[in-house]
């Protein structure tokens, strides 16, 4: 059995307030969970803090896993506040793509240090490990990971993750095609085809979009089109605009499963803190 928690599910920044606080307001991250391996954690947004209060401080060391899309803030800037790796015998393995010239341990290396922040990683307690990847197929613990590069602003991996018997993609930032809506990258789709769980990019309306068109997201409709084309079971509306209160994600839901019911794409919903969906 595959648990997937979310932990963070708001792009940009984190936004938290009343009126989002059914979705809540942290940035990405979502665990990865079967009982008795290590852990995969997608991305070390602000919501890792969070997964890492969730674990017992006495159940031993932590020792996981995390497969990063890209160096933007809204993934990476949980590293020094997620507890359970400032601890004595604690491991992190940290996945993700080079970008410019730099490894991503060296460009964790320059963003991770004083005066930007306090300490650097090699600070922290535990023992982080900085794995470069692009475009491979690696296994992680006992599951298998496909990562492509997916359209985005800079470079940014796509993950596919099998494991316990069960399939979960994840897109978390993904550029929609100016003018064609109808075209999937073929890397995107290899990603997500057949999963039984596709995690993907939802952040804008349609007029958002027109006025953001570059910015390296998607509307809910393309996310939706992504999930038709590729025949996944189950799409998670993900990365929501921090300017989205509860109400209007609720309403893009709507809509979103109305669009679905017509392309034929069997189950969507939105992303919220603390849901846990069980695979396999």
């Amino acid at each position: 059995m595959l648990e997937v928690t979310f932990y963070g599910v708001r792009g940009s920044t984190p936004c938290a307030s009343p009126a989002n606080q059914r979705y809540g307001g942290n940035t990405a991250c979502v665990a990865l969970e079967v009982a008795g391996e290590p852990p995969i954690v997608l991305d070390l947004g602000t919501g890792l803090r969070y997964w890492g209060e969730a674990m017992d401080p006495l159940s031993g060391p932590f020792v996981g896993h995390a497969l990063v899309t890209h160096l933007h803030w809204d993934h990476v800037q949980g590293l020094p506040f997620f507890m359970p790796i400032n601890r004595k015998g604690a491991s992190l393995s940290i996945y993700g793509p080079p970008h410019d010239g730099l490894s991503i341990g060296e460009s964790f290396a320059k963003f991770m240090r004083p005066p930007y922040f306090p300490i650097h990683c090699k600070d922290l307690t535990g023992d982080v490990r900085f794995v470069d990847v692009l475009d491979e197929t690696f296994p992680v613990g006992n599951a298998t990971v496909l990562t492509r590069a997916v359209p985005h602003v800079g470079t940014t991996n796509g993950y596919r993750i099998e494991w316990a018997g069960a399939s979960v993609a994840y897109l978390s930032d993904h550029q929609q095609p100016v003018g064609d809506e109808g075209y999937v990258a073929p890397e995107a789709l290899e990603l997500c085809r057949d999963v039984d769980l596709l995690i993907h990019d939802a952040q804008y309306t349609p007029d958002e979009f027109a006025e953001r068109s570059s910015w390296g997201h998607c509307t809910v409709r393309y996310a939706i089109e992504v999930a038709r084309q590729s025949g996944c079971k189950r799409l998670a509306l993900f990365h929501h605009d921090p300017a989205h209160e509860d109400d209007e994600v609720d309403m893009l839901v709507a809509e979103a499963k109305e669009w679905a019911a017509e392309l034929g794409v069997a189950e969507v919903f939105a992303a919220s803190e603390g849901l846990r969906i069980r695979l396999g």
